[in-house]
């Protein structure tokens, strides 16, 4: 990187166990087992207070994980990709998943990722550990987020939503994209129970993260713990628009 340019300063603000905004220029790479040729960033993780962990990863031509990712009988696993084209394999299940290509494998299915393309490819990567429900199992699914139509978020025509997992009780969380017009904004400032990793794709925003107003942006990573306020305000002149995770589908552990 060489020396620095200007005065150090960050944008990022970390508030352990309960929000974090992180910013693209602070990230440092992380060394994780498996992965050849990839720069990789630990975004979200238990040491923050997620429950899951969350990474941003740029596979160069030829990068891949050769032991695979996730696997375990309680681990369950998800890619979105953000730039380019990889293939993607859940067992011995092939994919290939172009921008907006997303892979789901359940527990127990260890997913493997290549670049081969030429170019690299930047995704957003997830693991959480399952909670089952009797008889209840998830399955492996894949698909491409272009595809799947918007709809209207809370009855509101500026402000749309796409479920990008079943909604079925076999799965504890999802994912999905949720994607404000200019000056459109959440009907109320939300206090709930789960909590997200989100990847913001486009755009600019004022995000309230317990009750403190913070200027976002594409690249952006926001984590959102339970109970903490949370709404957004779209502002310039594109959509604000981002991927997250969000558990659902289970009571609250005693």
């Amino acid at each position: 990187m060489g020396y620095p340019k200007d005065l150090l300063s960050s944008r990022s603000i970390i508030e352990h166990g309960k929000y974090a905004l992180i910013a693209p220029e602070g990230l440092v790479n992380n060394v994780i087992p498996g992965f050849e040729d990839c720069v990789i960033s630990i975004l979200g993780s238990p040491k923050l207070g997620a429950s899951f962990v969350d990474y941003v990863v740029t596979m160069k031509n030829g990068g891949k994980n050769t032991e695979g990712f996730g696997g375990q009988e309680d681990v369950e696993t998800f890619v979105y990709v953000l730039e380019g084209k990889i293939k993607a394999a859940a067992g011995d299940q092939g994919f290939i998943l172009e921008e907006s290509g997303y892979l789901y494998c359940p527990p127990g299915t260890k997913m493997y990722l290549e670049n081969n393309w030429g170019g690299d490819s930047k995704l957003f990567l997830y693991k959480q550990k399952y909670r089952p429900l009797e008889g209840r199992k998830p399955w492996v699914y894949s698909d491409h987020a272009n595809k799947i139509e918007y709809r209207n978020y809370d009855d509101m025509h500026n402000v749309n939503i796409k479920d990008l997992l079943p909604a079925d009780l076999d799965f504890d969380m999802n994912f999905h994209i949720l994607s404000f017009d200019p000056a459109a904004c959440h009907p109320f400032i939300e206090t709930h129970v789960q909590e997200h990793g989100a990847y913001l794709l486009s755009g600019e925003g004022m995000y309230n993260l317990d009750n403190q107003w913070v200027p976002v942006k594409k690249g952006d990573y926001i984590f959102m713990g339970p109970y903490v306020h949370q709404a957004a305000y779209a502002v310039g002149r594109e959509n604000l628009t981002y991927v997250y995770s969000k558990d659902c589908n289970r009571d609250a552990a005693l």
